[in-house]
């Protein structure tokens, strides 16, 4: 299999659905390299040369969410009086949702003039995203000069147009376009060149996202953190930007947003994805959760169909318009968990502010949800959610879906059907939260689903949990004939805070959690390192993903271990350090130390649960639960503090109004301010 193009070392720029990636100085020329646009690849070389010479880099990197800045010299110019660099090319790049721009400045300091040859040669193969990650390459695409610019178009409607200012008269030959610019700086001069790229998406069919129609709710003001610890501010300044960057609209009604799971591989709509950075990203508002429920509730399943594993009530997994669909369908349902946590997900917006009659049209979509639970979510009828994978779709269908994402501690690989741990806990969750909707909602059927999360509790708790030699804990799955799957991992940590669990049996998830062999010192790995499968530069069996050590970081705080979560949240703010605050989607379960965590080469970065786990992490510091239908909000901070003294702004509860909090260095609130209407209890979460 051709390895897909590693992303670790790119500077990326993103204002979703446009991503451009190089590596550091500037060049855009390799494999993954490129300006994508909407699932194509619209650029996919950017090269800049003064006098026929590359510029010597000096320094590149991000300047923002959507932008990047590259600094290079040009010693062969300039005076030769001195060795200081006296001449040098700076590079600005910024992303828009249909294309983007390049600034291109050449600068003299030197006390005499300078003449120079700058030229810009460029070329695009018009190749989906989907074929660049399986590591396919074409050649370019030849475009058709026109006054000042280029002009690419594919017989499918696809359109890109690249405009220079100032203008420049181009070449082509063998598809590829040179743009020149005889230049003259006097001493102290600047000449500055403009590319302006703007992409017309094809006109296939399918769901394509289109960028949102007004900026993200929180952007006039968003959450913000001043902590004794800076790498917190940094981290939530980042992750809002990101998160921000990553909104899409659904094309059926733009004034719905959503999060693209991740940057370049995953820029349109997966449920699960979704789902999880909506939850995390709570302390930004109930907004994007309302956007992301209506979006996914307009695609809920109606009917069964083997191929692309639809049932009626199920929330899919990923959609894609056609062009950009590679071997999944383009709307494809093989997911067994987004259906539980739309519920969840509904329940949640709901006691974070969203408005009621959003609510209200949402619940007859979770009603579906929770019927599917019943019935299609357990197809054997023996009361625990699992799957069997039809068509030629996926083989595992939980967050790891990887074909060695669930393993036994020997190495075995889990054979499907497959009930997942976590997977109960959220049936169990959606159960509870969808009996409340219903209840405060008009709706019958209540009582029933409470009473079908206990009978699931009981149930989980007869027969997934085993002992090694070090303590009991719950397995990962049942596999096909309803033998345990042994393989020590990560899923556990979900269950916690969700009540299907007794307190004695949280106390024995924490205790694992915080062992060695599953805690690397940066996080969570996915699979404990005293497993045979363990690999620590796998996709899900032994690296660290920063969403699922912060799921379990919320879980620790809901449980009254904030002992355990405060070592997990010290891995984080330790590894976001090490990646500029932009967590990846993924990195090396290695033990923690020396130069930092050990990169995932192919980890999309930004990735958006990756990035709400910044205002997860307020959250779990804050121990902050809200119900505004209620008039509640309940504090309860780690103490003491594990980054310090820290004030949070910004925290936006619906229409309700924000919450500000100032916490001492001890842990106790030292200052509340709550909207109108809403009662703030306070307790202290001693970590001793």
């Amino acid at each position: 299999m051709e390895a897909q193009p590693y992303l670790h070392q790119h500077v990326t720029c993103l204002r979703a659905p446009t991503t451009w990636l190089s590596t550091a100085d500037g060049q855009v020329r390799h494999r993954a390299d490129g300006l994508y646009v909407a699932d194509r690849r619209v650029l996919s070389r950017l090269e800049v040369r003064v006098d026929g010479r590359e510029p010597e880099p000096l320094r590149g990197g991000p300047a923002g969410a959507d932008s990047a800045t590259f600094i290079a010299g040009l010693p062969w110019l300039g005076d030769r009086r001195t060795p200081d660099l006296t001449v040098w090319c700076e590079r600005a790049r910024h992303a828009r949702g249909d294309g983007g721009t390049e600034t291109i400045v050449l600068r003299n300091t030197s006390r005499d003039a300078v003449e120079a040859d700058l030229t810009v040669t460029v070329a695009a193969d018009l190749l989906a995203i989907s074929a660049v990650k399986a590591g396919a390459d074409a050649d370019p695409v030849p475009p058709t000069p026109r006054p000042g610019g280029l002009t690419w178009s594919t017989p499918d409607g696809l359109r890109v147009e690249l405009a220079a200012t100032p203008a420049a008269t181009p070449t082509v030959a063998d598809g590829v376009a040179t743009l020149r610019w005889p230049v003259t700086l006097a001493p102290g001069g600047v000449f500055e060149a403009r590319l302006t790229v703007t992409a017309t998406a094809p006109a296939t069919p399918g769901f394509r996202p289109v960028p949102p129609a007004s900026p993200a709710p929180w952007h006039a003001a968003p959450l913000q953190v001043r902590a004794d610890d800076p790498r917190l501010d940094l981290l939530i300044a980042t992750s809002v930007a990101d998160l921000d960057a990553l909104l899409l609209a659904d094309p059926a009604d733009p004034a719905d947003t959503y999060p693209a799971a991740g940057s370049p591989w995953y820029l349109t709509l997966f449920g699960r994805d979704a789902i999880w950075t909506a939850l995390l990203g709570l302390p930004l508002g109930p907004e994007l959760a309302g956007g992301t429920l209506r979006t996914l509730a307009r695609r809920q399943g109606s009917r069964l169909d083997p191929t692309t594993e639809e049932a009626p009530g199920k929330i899919p997994h990923e959609l894609r318009p056609t062009d950009a669909a590679v071997w999944l369908p383009p709307v494809y349902y093989g997911t067994i968990d987004a259906t539980p946590l739309f519920v969840v997900l509904l329940a949640a917006a709901w006691r974070w502010g969203l408005p009621t009659d959003e609510v209200a049209a949402l619940v007859p979509a979770a009603e579906r949800a929770l019927d599917w639970l019943a019935t299609h979510g357990d197809p054997d009828g023996d009361g625990f959610i699992e799957y069997v994978p039809t068509g030629a779709g996926l083989t595992n269908q939980g967050w790891k879906d990887s074909h060695d994402g669930i393993q036994h501690a020997d190495g075995r690989i889990a054979t499907p059907p497959l009930a997942l741990a976590e997977v109960q806990a959220y049936a169990y969750r959606a159960a509870r939260d969808g009996a409340d909707l219903l209840d405060a909602f008009g709706r019958l059927g209540g009582e029933r689903w409470r009473a079908w999360a206990d009978n699931l509790a009981e149930r989980f708790r007869s027969t997934f949990w085993l002992r090694d030699e070090d303590d009991p804990y719950p397995a990962v799955a049942l596999e096909a004939g309803k033998s345990l799957v042994d393989g020590p991992a990560s899923n556990m940590g979900h269950l916690l805070g969700t009540g299907l669990l007794t307190a004695e049996e949280e106390a024995a998830v924490a205790r694992r959690l915080a062992g060695p062999a599953l805690s690397s010192g940066y996080g969570l790995r996915t699979l404990a390192d005293t497993a045979k499968g363990f690999n620590p530069l796998s996709y899900h069996a032994g690296s660290v993903w920063p969403h699922d050590t912060a799921i379990a970081l919320l879980g620790l705080v809901r449980a009254g271990h904030p002992g355990v979560a405060r070592g997990l949240l010290d891995g984080l703010l330790a590894a976001a350090a090490a990646y500029g605050y932009r967590l990846p989607e993924l990195y090396g379960g290695q033990p923690a130390g020396g130069t930092g965590p050990v990169p995932y080469p192919a980890s999309c970065r930004p990735q958006a649960w990756a990035a709400a786990v910044g205002p997860a992490l307020v959250r779990a510091l804050l121990g902050l639960e809200v119900d505004v239908p209620a008039g509640r909000v309940t504090l309860r901070p780690m103490a003491p503090s594990p980054v310090g003294a820290y004030e949070v702004r910004g925290i936006r509860l619906g229409t309700a109004g924000t919450l500000a909090v100032r916490v001492d260095a001890a842990g106790q609130v030292v200052d509340v301010q709550a909207p109108p209407g809403l009662h703030v209890d306070q307790e202290t979460l001693a970590t001793a």
